[in-house]
């Protein structure tokens, strides 16, 4: 056999080689993998399409994200940033850290869009109401609800958009991230997955959803169940959501938080319009862009209904919902 013969022969079986090593690659890579752990106060499901040496190392980076985000906006956490800056910006403007300044411009983004259904500036309301303190026994009289939000309206904080400072207006007001910043924990985590090149795959931080780019081995989108806000027939919707990847989706309801006052049951989403829990006349899903809007989406479209729904969507045309009636559930 001539050299030319002999040097073909070995450039054939090199890509042979490198087909079987790629192909036992693609094998691997769409390996399922799945697991689950507290945050943020709820339950956090990880499932991703990877090698094992690939998943432990994303699982690391997801729950650092999430342990970040706690470290940020946890507000019953003294050390945390939030609770710094609810005791500190009324005495002086609080310089944020950029990840605070970059929800904070979201949260005035959803404010304006939402025509103030969603506040992050409710934090005293959610207190009046014993969610973050010794719960209540009696619904608290309407004159103390009215003097409560006089201290609170995103509108009247002070935003220093050179310097990256929040000032409150006076003592008593406070922020509450809740409606936002698992949405920003699952968009901070996802970003993390797909440097690191996992891109297929499902983060789920208590309902708040982040399907990555590309979708399950052999599928061309995501399925997502809607859950029941009554909880019967197996806790599920008979929709389900055929979404693409690179979305997020976010619910709202009154079946997870609430308080039983005389006899009464009080979601905590509270309606800054009124002060007092939404009446919980429905339940949203929200699909959108990222994981930071979609929290604050669904909340909005809860308070509001479907005519912020239309609304939303024709501001923000990726954006999609998914809304149940409280009568027809």
């Amino acid at each position: 056999m001539g050299k030319r013969a002999r040097a073909g022969m070995f450039l054939a079986l090199l890509l042979l080689a490198a087909a079987g090593i790629i192909s036992m690659y693609q094998v691997r890579k769409e390996r399922k993998y799945t697991s689950s752990f507290p945050a943020m106060g709820t339950v956090a499901t990880v499932t991703l399409y990877t090698d094992e040496t690939d998943f432990l190392n994303a699982l690391r980076a997801v729950q650092e994200s999430f342990a970040f985000v706690t470290a940020l906006a946890d507000c019953r956490d003294p050390r945390s940033e939030l609770a710094r800056l609810n005791k500190e910006a009324a005495q002086a403007p609080f310089v944020c850290s950029p990840a605070m300044w970059e929800i904070l411009t979201e949260s005035r983004l959803a404010y304006k869009l939402s025509e103030g259904a969603f506040d992050i500036s409710v934090k005293p309301l959610m207190d009046h109401w014993g969610f973050y303190r010794k719960k209540l026994k009696k619904i608290p009289p309407v004159s103390e609800t009215a003097e409560i939000k006089k201290r609170t309206g995103l509108d009247k904080v002070i935003f220093d958009d050179r310097h990256h400072t929040v000032r409150f207006p006076g003592a008593g007001f406070a922020f509450d991230l809740g409606g936002i910043a698992k949405g920003y924990a699952i968009e901070l985590a996802a970003g993390k997955l797909i440097e690191r090149g996992v891109t297929r795959g499902v983060i789920d931080l208590g309902g708040n959803l982040r399907l990555l780019p590309d979708p399950p081995p052999g599928k061309k989108f995501y399925s997502i169940g809607i859950r029941r806000p009554d909880r019967k027939k197996g806790g599920v919707m008979p929709e389900v959501l055929q979404l693409k990847g690179n979305t997020a989706v976010s619910s709202s309801g009154d079946y997870e938080r609430f308080v039983i006052l005389e006899g009464k049951k009080f979601g905590h989403i509270i309606d800054p319009a009124t002060g007092n829990p939404a009446p919980g006349e429905r339940a949203v899903t929200a699909a959108a862009g990222s994981g930071t809007r979609s929290d604050w989406l669904s909340t909005a479209v809860y308070l509001r209904g479907r005519k912020m729904a239309d609304k939303l969507k024709k501001q923000l045309p990726q954006t999609q919902f998914f809304i149940i009636e409280k009568e027809k559930y």
